[in-house]
């Protein structure tokens, strides 16, 4: 095995032990997810090797009566894992060429989910690149919810696997406090698109964009 080689698996196994977020740390408001998956790392094991991020942007999507939220469409065959118990993997096609990953929340029967938006890679950056076509700027590897699920190797058939075990995890990270933590309104949609449902951490080279800030809101308080 080669130097790298022996680096590479040495810092997987590293992240292998980590403690996994539990299952109950979903099973709570979508917002209070969403705020607190910043800080954590998504993991993902693949034949070709592991790959993970530090999570530094996310979006929230609180159900039927959220005009951006596919649940807004009732159950069908798309739609049944975000109605699924909290803790598993929706992960979705969007414009026909990228996959986008979300954490589902709330209890089973209640259809809402995170929309991890952005990573920081942490491990496998090599094997980003590689899956990325090897970008001009490491920042543009997973800055984006359709970048990060190419680096990491995250497709459809993740879609309803839970998040507390391999081969997709997301495990527990650093808490970033409140004013390091940046609330807009969500990106790239048309229906409900002031909403202030989109937590970042602030001067991170690896969030997609800034756009207007909405204003602060204070910070829920776990259940």
């Amino acid at each position: 095995m080669t130097e790298n080689a022996a680096r590479t698996a040495r810092r997987s196994r590293i992240a292998a032990r980590q403690r996994p977020l539990p299952r109950s740390f979903y099973d709570r408001d979508t917002e209070l997810v969403a705020r607190e998956l910043l800080g954590a790392v998504l993991w993902c094991a693949s034949p070709d090797g592991v790959a993970a991020g530090r999570i530094v942007e996310t979006e929230a999507y609180l159900g039927e009566h959220d005009g951006a939220c596919h649940a807004v469409a009732g159950l069908t065959q798309r739609t049944r894992w975000l109605y699924g118990p909290p803790g598993i993997a929706y992960v979705y096609f969007v414009y026909g060429v990228h996959w986008c990953f979300n954490a589902v929340t709330r209890r089973e029967g209640l259809p809402s989910a995170v929309l991890v938006r952005a990573l920081e890679p942490v491990d496998g950056l090599p094997l980003m690149r590689r899956r990325r076509g090897d970008p001009a700027h490491d920042r543009n590897l997973t800055n984006g919810p359709g970048k990060l699920c190419a680096a990491l190797a995250i497709t459809g058939a993740f879609s309803g696997a839970r998040l507390d075990r391999p081969p997709l995890s997301i495990l527990r990270g650093t808490e970033i406090p409140d004013a390091d933590v940046g609330v807009s309104t969500r990106i790239g949609i048309t229906r409900a698109a002031d909403w202030p449902l989109r937590w970042y951490i602030k001067e991170n080279p690896f969030v997609s964009r800034a756009p207007r800030v909405a204003p602060r809101r204070p910070r829920a308080h776990a259940r």
